[in-house]
C-alpha cells in the first residue's frame, strides 16, 4: 500500500486451535488503529483474549513510539502497519481490513476493531464477535449508552453529541442505532468484500459513512451492549470534524433514498 510500511511476527498455529474452540472455528482478526497511543498500546495488546488470531495494529503516522510500543509487547499474533503520514482514523481501518481481508478466508471470519487507546474492555470482545462468527448479522457494533454510569463516564457533551447523532444517523439509514460513534465492531468478512473500502470516509465520521454503506447493500447491523472504559485518556475529535459528520448522516440518507427509488 502506498504511504505504508508493514512489520509481520510470525503467526503461531496455537492461535488458531484456540480459536477453533471458542469461536465456531472461525478466525477473529482484530484492527487496532493508533495514533499517538504509546502510552495505551501495550494495555491494549496485553489484554487481548486469547482466542483472537492476529491484532492488527495499524498506527496512523504517529510521532512517538507507538509502532515500538506495539511491538515490544511480544506477542506473535501482533502485526504492524505504519503510515509515513497522518492519514485519519477511517483511512487507518481501511487498511486495517485489507490487511485482515488477506489473512482470512471464510465469509463469516469477523474483522474486529478495538482502538489503541484502551477505551474499549477486551472483555466484551467474545460478545461483539460472536454475532458474526455464527452468521447472525453482517456488522456489530457496541452500544455504550445502556451502561448505568455512562452519562457520569463519558462526560455530558460527548454524551448530548453520541444521542443526537445516533438518532440523526437512525433516520438516515433506515435502522435504529443507539450508538452510532461507537467503535468497538466486527464486519464479517463477507460483507467487508461488498464494501467499497477505497470510499470510506478517512477520518472522523467513518462510522456513520460505514452504517450508510452497510444498509444501503441491506447487510445485517445488529447492536451488543459494551461497557465504556474512560481514563487518562485524550479524545481527538475536535469541532472541525462536526460539519463533516453531518455531511456524511446527509449522505447516508440520499444513498439509502437512491437505492429505494433508482431512476428509470
Amino acid at each position: 500500500m502506498a504511504g505504508s510500511l508493514s512489520q509481520f511476527r510470525p503467526f503461531s498455529p496455537r492461535f488458531a486451535v484456540r480459536l477453533e474452540a471458542v469461536l465456531e472455528g472461525s478466525l477473529v482478526v482484530v484492527v487496532v488503529p493508533a495514533f499517538h497511543e504509546e502510552a495505551h498500546i501495550a494495555r491494549v495488546i496485553e489484554t487481548m483474549p486469547a482466542f483472537v488470531d492476529t491484532i492488527i495494529v495499524v498506527d496512523d503516522g504517529s510521532a512517538d513510539r507507538t509502532g515500538a510500543a506495539a511491538l515490544e509487547v511480544g506477542d506473535e499474533r501482533v502485526r504492524l502497519e505504519r503510515h509515513c503520514r497522518r492519514r485519519g482514523v477511517g483511512a487507518a481501518l481501511t487498511a486495517g481490513y485489507r490487511a485482515g481481508l488477506r489473512l482470512t478466508r471464510a465469509p463469516s471470519d469477523a474483522l474486529c476493531v478495538m482502538a489503541g487507546d484502551g477505551q474499549m474492555a477486551a472483555d466484551d470482545l467474545e460478545r461483539v464477535a460472536r454475532p458474526v462468527v455464527l452468521g447472525q448479522a453482517d456488522y456489530v457494533k457496541g452500544d455504550r449508552f445502556g451502561d448505568a454510569g455512562v452519562r457520569r463516564s463519558m462526560g455530558l457533551p460527548r454524551w448530548i453529541g453520541g444521542q443526537v447523532f445516533s438518532r440523526l444517523t437512525s433516520a438516515a439509514i433506515g435502522q435504529r442505532i443507539s450508538d452510532s460513534q461507537c467503535g468497538f465492531t466486527a464486519l464479517a468478512r463477507g460483507a467487508a468484500l461488498r464494501l467499497d473500502l477505497d470510499g470510506l470516509w478517512p477520518s472522523f465520521g467513518y462510522p456513520n459513512d460505514l452504517l450508510g454503506q452497510l444498509r444501503a447493500r441491506d447487510l445485517r447491523v445488529v447492536e451488543v451492549p459494551v461497557l465504556p472504559v474512560y481514563g487518562d485518556e485524550i479524545s481527538k475529535l475536535r469541532l472541525r470534524h462536526l460539519p463533516p459528520i453531518f455531511f456524511l448522516i446527509g449522505r447516508a440518507a440520499v444513498r439509502r433514498r437512491a437505492r429505494r427509488h433508482p431512476s428509470g
